[in-house]
């Protein structure tokens, strides 16, 4: 059966890219209730974003500036929610 690839939106940040890449591999995601993004902490999803930011990066960026940018995304994101109280 062939099998063809959905085309990732446009995005107009390398930044917005990289966001997209990140909740695309299941590295982070967005809290349900104030929309913040999380990380999973899930080693498996990071480095299925680093495949991706290496194997497909945006027009005009190399692997490793999109590599690079996924990695800058990922450590500016914390594991919880500011507005959700603690535990």
């Amino acid at each position: 059966m062939l099998m063809t690839r959905e085309k990732r939106p446009a995005i107009r940040t390398l930044r917005g890219w990289a966001r997209a890449v990140l909740q695309e591999a299941g590295a982070i995601h967005e809290c349900e209730y104030h929309g913040w993004m999380q990380d999973r902490a899930d080693p498996h999803a990071r480095e299925r974003a680093f495949e991706i930011a290496h194997g497909d990066p945006p027009a005009g960026v190399s692997p490793d500036a999109a590599a690079a940018e996924v990695l800058d995304v990922l450590n500016s994101i914390g594991d919880h929610c500011p507005e959700c109280p603690a535990e």
